[in-house]
């Protein structure tokens, strides 16, 4: 028995046992005639102590040669500590060690093993096995498991049934780059990891799995930054004979359900907003209801001067900063520079005080007035004490600048809290989306969303306008879910895939199997995907997601432990029958 008890149990009430410990050794702290040792396993700490009156010369010297991160076994005598520790649970005791057996010597780890390491993110990367050992990693992990637990037994007790589906599927031309996965047996042909599990949980649905769900992992060969991953993992979901607003029900259920016993949080308001409404309000899909600060638009206000800079702008839009008059003109002229930073691309901002005496004060006072600038408060919903923030240009490219400046003065305020959770649904998204490299339409989700009841006549005519029966659930700013009512019928499928571009050879060729299912009787049906990663992150209190996976990738997709992705030999290469094409 290499244990009776681990490092986080042992208490008071357990002194005068006779117990036995492993675990890595954290810190040793030696005088001489007494050494104390911090044991650590994944439970706790507990402090271990070895003195020359109580304990054997042998195992003394053996203490004094420890290193950090040893794994060792010890046994002993649990004692009443005579200087406790009220930081840790187990405090108030130590072991007074009699046995002591090293399992594994260990060299000296590149970082501190503690809380706040003196390691980097690339170096704590490469040693993501000794990373795991501190505390935020390791309780990063334990707080995932216990999210994807009450996931499955929410979904379970709800009636879906856990299902998995296949790793080797078939390349699609919509969506984000597959990885492919060459085929040995079949010269010349490829499988695709998926990048979810879309066509697979359709088809379960024509076979009568009406609750189906999975936490799944997917691939997509895409560009990388702090919330994604070329591997991650989805909660899937999707029911038969359902409406939007069964869906919207079941998930809002389970959102509510995370937050409650993950979070001790009771979120009774899920609010909806049109997709139009959030470009319009926020400059984005997605947007964070925390704080205020919604667009207000000033082209009827601000484009009746002199001023062309206004004047010639397709769009005109400021927020209220709350407070914002306090800021000093240095701080200004940061946010000014912000903003027309390379990755936000503004020309600049025009910006105007409201003091607290009712007067204003503005960047353009030679072109706008008191009056003027009172209609920019009214608009934008600025109070005395406040500071409106104006851009303008395109209107695509200025909400987008917009949003990001919203974003940024929240942080400076202290207005983004992790301890708060504000969730939204955005819904009525649009079915397509023109893309101006391949000068056509592409599906905004994907090809199998259904258009909102009563727009299918749309696509002859207008197909940019046509909504789809797609929804986001949206928490802290962040997308977390998203999904829609399916296209369930041969006749509607190959219309949707007409628009996008597929000749019915294409469609035949990529999607015949889910058009021949269709014709066996599909009931109506639609579902929705959770980013687990993301969504344990926020639950978490953080965005970024890393620290929530257990072996992520860096920003260029590389797994620098493993050093992978890396060559293949020539061997292999033959067996695939692939060619690598080397440029000197």
């Amino acid at each position: 028995m290499y244990r009776s008890h681990n490092c986080g149990e042992l208490r008071a009430s357990n002194v005068n046992e006779t117990v036995t410990l492993s675990g890595w050794v954290q810190k040793l702290r030696d005088k001489g005639f007494i050494v104390w040792v911090d044991l650590r396993d994944r439970y706790g700490i507990t402090q271990l102590v070895f003195d020359e009156e109580r304990t054997s010369k042998e195992i003394m010297e053996q203490a004094q040669n420890l290193g950090r991160e040893f794994v060792i076994q010890v046994t002993g005598t649990v004692i009443e500590r005579a200087s406790k520790n009220p930081n840790i649970p187990t405090g108030a005791i130590e072991i007074l060690v009699s046995e002591l057996t090293i399992l594994n010597e260990a060299l000296l780890p590149p970082f501190t093993i503690e809380d706040k390491t003196d390691g980097g993110e690339e170096l704590r990367m490469k040693y993501r096995y000794l990373d795991i050992r501190r505390n935020p990693v390791k309780n990063s992990l334990i707080f995932r498991h216990k999210v994807s637990q009450e996931v499955r037994k929410y979904l379970s007790d709800e009636g879906f049934i856990e299902v998995e589906t296949p790793y080797l599927i078939k390349s699609t031309p919509e969506g984000a780059r597959d990885f492919v996965v060459p085929s040995r047996m079949n010269e010349g042909q490829f499988y695709a990891l998926p990048q979810s599990p879309q066509t697979f949980k359709q088809l379960l649905m024509v076979g009568g799995m009406d609750k189906y769900f999975q936490i799944v992992k997917c691939f997509r060969d895409e560009d990388l930054r702090a919330d994604r991953q070329p591997e991650f993992t989805q909660i899937d979901c999707e029911m038969a004979f359902v409406e939007q607003e069964d869906i919207l029900n079941v998930f809002e259920g389970l959102t509510r359900h995370l937050l409650k016993e993950v979070n001790g949080v009771e979120v009774e308001e899920f609010p909806r907003m049109l997709y139009d409404d959030a470009i319009r309000l926020y400059g984005n899909d997605k947007p964070d209801i925390r704080f205020g600060m919604q667009f207000g638009e000033l082209n009827a206000v601000a484009q009746h001067k002199d001023f062309n800079v206004f004047n010639s702008a397709e769009l005109v839009v400021g927020i209220a900063v709350p407070g914002g008059n306090a800021f000093t003109r240095k701080e200004i002229d940061q946010l000014i520079d912000w903003v027309k930073r390379p990755q936000i691309g503004a020309m600049g901002m025009v910006y105007c005080r409201c003091n607290e005496d009712g007067t204003f004060k503005s960047s353009v006072d030679k072109f706008y007035d008191e009056t003027d600038l009172a209609k920019w408060a009214e608009i934008t919903g600025a109070q005395a004490g406040d500071l409106i923030c104006v851009l303008s240009g395109d209107t695509n490219k200025v909400r987008t600048q917009l949003s990001a400046l919203r974003m940024e003065l929240a942080e400076r305020l202290g207005l983004r809290k992790p301890n708060e959770f504000a969730p939204l649904w955005v819904l009525d998204f649009p079915l397509l989306e023109w893309d101006e490299e391949t000068n056509r339409y592409h599906a905004m989700h994907h090809p199998f969303t259904s258009p909102k009841p009563g727009q299918i006549e749309l696509l002859k005519t207008d197909p940019g306008a046509v909504k789809a029966n797609a929804y986001d659930l949206v928490l802290n700013g962040n997308e977390i879910g998203g999904g829609s009512i399916r296209i369930h019928d041969k006749k509607t499928q190959s219309l949707m895939f007409d628009y996008l571009g597929f000749t019915p050879e294409q469609a035949k060729a990529q999607f015949g199997f889910l058009m021949d299912a269709f014709q066996y009787g599909a009931p109506p049906h639609g579902g929705l995907a959770f980013g687990l990663d993301r969504l344990v992150a926020i639950l978490g209190g953080q965005e970024t997601i890393r620290d929530f996976i257990a072996f992520p990738k860096n920003n260029a997709g590389r797994d620098v432990m493993i050093d992978a992705p890396a060559p293949i030999d020539d061997e292999q290469l033959q067996e695939l029958n692939l060619k690598l094409n080397l440029k000197s």
